[in-house]
């Protein structure tokens, strides 16, 4: 019997025709080769279906799905996780890049780390259309390695940015105390806030993988608070707060964290981070005009 990859990565994709093959190579060029890459195509309508389908032909460890029509980019995040078989995942946007030792060198301080460690991420360089370098943006450090899940939540609540640390390499068993990725903008600063709670976050300190700024990117190509909106869900109803993982920590209902062993936490040196996080997820241009328009109809 086929045993299950230890790695799972997941690429959701949609109408990503221009920077997928670059994506692809990045993965498939990996020095750490046990892994699946799990492509869920949302529907494209461009050549993305196309290029799937040839490099799934050439490597077995590519498994191709596509949907129809395009049911929203949370939808698809959570899918590539759900269809997931190792033991750690990483989720791969199809416009960015991993250095060759990226998920080696994840792997390898895993091994090395404390078995409350959740997440696992190398420094990251911003990188343009072209692959140039920008130097203009300032990827943050995430590193959160506190016993004290306060003290853990305290830094990436000071530090949350572009959120790059998403995309390293997690312990699947953490991800699924998550709520994975919301229906809502800055869903990705809500889930690194749970992981920080959950268990240490390590940062490689070697640049290892490259995140490409476009415009084409969804914060980007989706200018008004409504159609970023429906990026994430498109057939959403429900008005879903920005603020509501903050408001759940704040009364004790956030299930991941009240599960896990190693979160040792007090409802009193929870409180002033909720507060920060409150603060933290409001405090960006866009999603504070989305978090409105939205509420207000």
């Amino acid at each position: 019997m086929k045993r299950d990859p230890r790695v799972s990565i997941g690429l959701p994709v949609y109408n990503g025709e221009d920077f997928l093959e670059t994506a692809l190579l990045s993965i498939l060029a990996q020095t750490y080769e046990d892994f699946e890459l799990i492509v869920s195509d949302n529907g494209s309508t461009d050549r993305t279906e196309q290029i799937c389908r040839q490099y799934a032909s050439r490597d077995p460890r590519i498994r191709y799905l596509r949907e129809e029509t395009n049911r929203g980019a949370a939808w698809n995040y959570n899918r590539v996780f759900e269809l997931s078989r190792g033991e750690f995942f990483k989720w791969q946007a199809h416009d960015d890049v991993c250095l060759p030792t990226m998920l080696q060198r994840c792997i390898e301080t895993f091994v090395h780390a404390p078995e409350s460690v959740v997440l696992v991420f190398p420094r990251v360089d911003i990188i343009d259309k072209h692959g140039a370098r920008m130097t203009a943006f300032r990827p943050e450090s995430l590193d959160a390695r506190h016993d004290s899940a306060s003290r853990r939540l305290s830094v990436v609540l000071r530090e949350l940015n572009m959120a790059c640390a998403v995309f390293g390499l997690a312990r699947a068993s953490a991800l699924r105390r998550s709520r994975l990725i919301g229906p809502f903008v800055a869903s990705d600063y809500a889930l690194l806030a749970e992981m920080a709670m959950l268990g240490p976050l390590w940062e490689i300190p070697e640049t290892l993988f490259q995140r490409r700024v476009h415009p084409r990117i969804s914060t980007y190509a989706h200018r008004s608070p409504r159609e970023l909106l429906r990026w994430y869900s498109p057939t959403s109803a429900a008005r879903v707060r920005l603020l509501s993982l903050a408001n759940d920590v704040a009364g004790r209902r956030v299930h991941p964290v009240d599960r896990a062993p190693a979160a040792r936490y007090s409802r009193a040196t929870l409180m002033p981070r909720c507060c920060d996080l409150r603060l933290v997820l409001a405090r960006d241009a866009k999603p504070r005009r989305a978090l409105q328009a939205y509420v207000n109809g």
